[in-house]
């Protein structure tokens, strides 16, 4: 099959037909098991994430719990988007969605019902793997993971549709190295007909966020998604995140470090941006983005570049972008079957956090257990000399 058509579908079974525009009735979350058993695998904004085996089908799902945060406002609006977009896509690269299902009312909800999205469960998601696989991918498999992420993304814009939140833990694996693009939730149409269309600019998540949202823009369109992809591809390639932001401000300074400062010669109109007045005039930065990538093949450095221009008209779309020499040269993209042979546990971004958090209190605690024992002290006697002091 060639790889530059993006279009292609997947065969994954769904619960709703095509084009049904009629509103179901919501099945009992009990055809997943009894809650007490899914396992928690992720965590977001707008809800957890559970594991859990379909009773009738005995396949492995994912159901994502809505937040209500605010019950007057109703059934949230960011689940409405999500259902409603995912509902009109099929890809092989999109996330597949099920169902919705809903819980028995309890008191531990005050008298309501829990709603969830049902997914199909995906065994990884990028930031996990790469936590477990310690960002060791060879080229090809990176290649091969950077083609089906451009894929997903092809699909969408050519839908009208803006992901708004492209980052490795929104991107999902399953065991067989099929990547599809996850968490709709901050995803929305758009309009090319109606360039002055405001959306807000309270999206991305910050490592991954275009100049453009930085500086306050309210007009933009899919270019800040195609930013993201080639955040990732960098990251994948370099094996370090490419803009480690610690908030708005670090963000911005590693991004124009990089890229270059902005001006009205090398991005017009980015003068009228609402943040763009608060950038330092001095130093002026020049762009040192090829130069920073000079470890890399010539055309991968070339495609990221582009990719990453501060401009976001000048910005390579991800169409583009499947075409590029990179992908086209040797070593070619693997198949994503090759991600098997590795033999990686499931990993999930939620999951390996919390494995690092327990392994840095495990060290934390060894160390202070070897000094106590350096001192000629038990390790509860150092507490109990600042809990009991001599009069």
């Amino acid at each position: 099959m060639d790889r530059r058509n993006a279009s292609s579908s997947h065969g994954a079974s769904r619960r709703w037909p095509e084009n049904d525009s009629s509103v179901p009735s919501l099945r009992t979350c009990e055809l997943y098991g009894p809650t007490s058993k899914w396992d928690q695998v992720g965590e977001g904004t707008f809800g957890e994430v559970f594991k859990a085996r379909d009773t009738e089908t005995n396949d492995l799902v994912a159901l994502k719990k809505i937040r209500m945060r605010n019950e007057k406002e109703g059934f949230p609006i960011t689940a409405i988007r999500e259902i409603k977009l995912l509902r009109g896509m099929n890809h092989e690269n999109i996330i597949d969605l099920r169902e919705v299902v809903a819980s028995q009312e309890t008191k531990e909800e005050k008298g309501r019902g829990s709603v969830y999205i049902v997914f199909e469960f995906m065994d990884h998601d990028l930031m996990g793997l790469m936590d477990t696989a310690k960002m060791n991918f060879p080229v090809e498999m990176v290649k091969c993971f950077a083609k089906q992420l451009l894929s997903g993304l092809h699909y969408c814009h050519k839908r009208n549709i803006m992901h708004r939140d492209i980052k490795g833990a929104n991107l999902l694996i399953t065991s067989k190295g099929i990547l599809k693009l996850g968490d709709f939730g901050l995803s929305r149409t758009f309009n090319d007909n109606d360039p002055n269309y405001k959306y807000t600019n309270r999206v991305v998540t910050l490592w991954y966020r275009p100049p453009e949202l930085l500086l306050g823009a309210t007009k933009y369109g899919p270019e800040v998604d195609n930013w993201g992809a080639g955040c990732i591809v960098a990251e994948l390639l370099l094996q370090k995140p490419l803009f480690p932001g610690r908030d708005e401000r670090d963000q911005m300074d590693k991004v124009f470090s990089l890229c270059g400062s902005p001006s009205e010669q090398r991005w017009p109109g980015v003068s009228s941006l609402p943040y763009f007045r608060h950038l330092n005039p001095e130093p002026q930065y020049p762009d040192r983005l090829r130069q920073h990538l000079r470890s890399l093949d010539s055309c991968a450095s070339d495609m990221l570049c582009q990719l990453l221009a501060l401009d976001p008209p000048k910005r390579m779309s991800a169409k583009a972008a499947l075409d590029h020499d990179w992908f086209w040269k040797d070593p070619m993209p693997c198949k994503p079957e090759r991600l098997a042979a590795f033999g990686y546990a499931s990993s999930h971004e939620f999951i390996t956090k919390k494995r690092r958090n327990e392994r840095k209190a495990n060290d934390t605690k060894r160390k202070e257990q070897g000094s106590a024992a350096q001192n000629g002290e038990r390790p509860h006697q150092r507490q109990r000399s600042n809990d009991w002091r001599a009069p």
